[in-house]
């Protein structure tokens, strides 16, 4: 019995469930010792402490403007750390509740992303030939094609929502990971071991899913971190150039009503400045992020600490 129960602890999913903790660990280990890629670990969970736990600390009618508690346009204060807006709301309770929508769409958007061009560049890869050179065609075209031109496009057509939004901002940002992936997968399906697995019968699916997949998945996790930096800094734009969904509260959002309502000609800084400040300093986290992990994943790359 003894002898069975030591087989199954030891058997294939034990030891790959073994090799992943240990892989875990190893990043882990390495990812520490980058101190900058530390310093936006720790702002990326502080942000998102803030959002999650908004509902609990601000309260969900925080955007209401006929119970708005206090006077238009009021200065920094005790009772309002950030002043307020141009409806007399609380403009630190309009930050913290923004912070949801702007992390999440701009996750949400770089996921849809990373999704597309992993595909994109895998099956090129694979496949190679006419449907290679067509798809690798049309990934130029959308690289030489302004982005936030397609975006806004894209967002005026379509009916505003936040899904409207991950759409346009998904499907226009994905030619840079398809075009690395796909230098990737040449490189991974140039070794020996590919070979073997198509003599031994492996099909395009296997060979795929179950060598490419896993030998590029490390350059996505990499491109991933850093192309949500990228959709934050997108969504917020598209939001102050009011493509987005006017219902819903964000960072972009704040800036547009902010410059509806005069914040620059008048001087209200207040109005102007926080979104600015959580904006860049979300994207500079998830920036650091990225290279820390672009680092520990290849060393050549030679990424400063």
């Amino acid at each position: 019995m003894t002898t069975e129960i030591r087989a199954q602890a030891t058997g294939p999913r034990a030891l790959a469930w073994q090799r992943r903790r240990r892989s875990a660990v190893r990043f882990w280990q390495q990812y520490r010792t980058h101190r900058a890629g530390l310093v936006g670990l720790i702002g990326l969970a502080l942000f998102a402490l803030v959002a999650l736990t908004a509902p609990l600390t601000v309260g969900t009618d925080v955007s209401s403007v006929t119970g708005a508690p206090g006077r238009p346009m009021e200065s920094p204060s005790v009772e309002f750390p950030l002043g307020t807006d141009r409806f007399g709301r609380d403009l630190l309770a309009l930050l913290v509740w923004g912070s949801r929508v702007s992390l999440l769409v701009g996750l949400l958007a770089a996921a849809l992303s990373v999704a597309i061009g992993t595909t994109v560049g895998i099956t090129a890869g694979h496949f190679k030939g006419a449907y290679a050179t067509v798809l690798m065609r049309i990934t130029d075209w959308f690289l030489v094609m302004p982005t936030l031109v397609l975006a806004i496009a894209l967002a005026t057509v379509l009916p505003r929502s936040l899904g409207t939004v991950v759409l346009a901002i998904g499907v226009t940002s994905w030619p840079t990971t398809a075009r690395l992936v796909r230098a990737q997968t040449l490189a991974v399906e140039s070794r020996p071991y590919i070979e073997r697995a198509k003599a031994l019968g492996g099909g395009h699916w296997h060979v795929m899913s179950r060598h490419v997949l896993p030998n590029v998945m490390p350059l996505v996790l990499a491109q991933t971190t850093l192309m949500i930096s990228s959709s934050v800094l997108a969504e917020a734009t598209l939001a102050f150039l009011g493509v987005s969904d006017p219902t819903v509260l964000s960072w972009g959002g704040l800036l547009q009503d902010a410059r509806e309502a005069g914040a620059v000609s008048s001087g209200n800084w207040w109005y102007l400045v926080p979104p600015g400040i959580a904006i860049a300093v979300v994207a500079l986290a998830f920036t650091l992020c990225g290279r820390a992990v672009e680092s520990v994943l290849n060393p050549r790359l030679g990424v400063g600490r």
